[in-house]
């Protein structure tokens, strides 16, 4: 039997994306690279419903892939279609871990073979599902022509890679998106796009505001920088606030509910200190800063 998707022979158009998962995954989810080879099996995602020639499509390029270390990450670009004034840019995410991985907003770039950057933008792959050990998973960027930086795209030698600069993004709660101004947002937006990004897995608590209310209240507001691809949630938050010289001008914890921050974002929020848990009845705020205390060693 002659099958016609048979008659010519599948080519990788672009090339891979190595890393090594501690640079992308949280910390105790990523896996320490060893010399160890491996051969990533085909991961069909499970809403994808394909037919006899694409499954044979994504099998025959998975098998031609070189194997990767243990520990590592690729991104081994496929082809890249154009579809109604979108880029679709078809890619194996490769996991080479000994366990499932599951990735959150994720910045990734698109690359000509210079290196120049054609397009970035943060994907949300929560919807790849969970990647099983060792195995590729093809999935589907989108890149609109308004995302690109130039007119046109290579049909070969392009790379589809991992940012690893990862951009942090501004996260607004209802409230917050309720009650700021424009120009007050906007200025948010800026002071999010000119901080350093935080480090992989790293939480940041940067000083917007502290004001002394009229009841002698000290209202103290923070903007929370997460570092990490995924959401996290901060349930209950113990707090330190310092004066500008450095003493301790009020410490407290906040039951914080379901504070959700997600992946790469940053998010502003205000904490209440009453006047009774004011340590110093006079105080500077210019460069005070508040964080978490740090837990005690054993």
């Amino acid at each position: 039997m002659e099958f016609p998707f048979f008659k010519k022979k599948p080519k990788m158009m672009g090339q891979e994306d190595v890393v090594d998962s501690n640079s992308i995954l949280d910390s105790g989810e990523s896996e320490e690279k060893t010399e160890n080879l491996v051969k990533t099996e085909l991961s069909i995602p499970s809403a994808w419903k394909l037919s006899v020639e694409d499954k044979y499509y994504f099998q025959f390029l998975n098998n031609e892939l070189s194997p990767l270390r243990e520990g590592q990450l690729s991104l081994s670009g496929l082809d890249i279609k154009q579809d109604q004034g979108s880029f679709v840019v078809t890619a194996f995410i490769r996991n080479a871990l000994k366990k499932p991985i599951s990735l959150g907003a994720t910045s990734i770039g698109l690359l000509d073979k210079d290196e120049n950057i054609l397009a970035e933008k943060v994907f949300n792959l929560e919807k790849v599902e969970k990647i099983p050990a060792k195995s590729s998973r093809p999935w589907r960027f989108i890149f609109t022509k308004d995302e690109l930086r130039t007119d046109e795209l290579p049909e070969e030698g392009w790379k589809i890679a991992f940012d690893m600069r990862r951009q942090n993004t501004l996260d607004l709660d209802e409230s917050w998106e309720r009650s700021l101004t424009p120009d007050s947002k906007a200025q948010l937006v800026k002071l999010v796009e000119t901080l350093e990004v935080p480090k992989r897995g790293e939480i940041k608590f940067v000083p917007l505001q502290a004001q002394v209310q009229k009841n002698g209240d000290l209202h103290v507001s923070l903007l929370i920088r997460n570092g990490n691809n995924k959401s996290i949630t901060l349930k209950q938050l113990p707090l330190i606030v310092e004066d500008a010289q450095g003493d301790v001008l009020a410490e407290g914890g906040f039951n914080l509910g379901n504070f959700q921050i997600k992946g790469n974002t940053s998010k502003p929020w205000t904490f209440i200190f009453s006047k009774s848990l004011l340590k110093k009845d006079k105080f500077e705020l210019k460069g005070w800063k508040a964080y978490p205390p740090q837990p005690k060693k054993a």
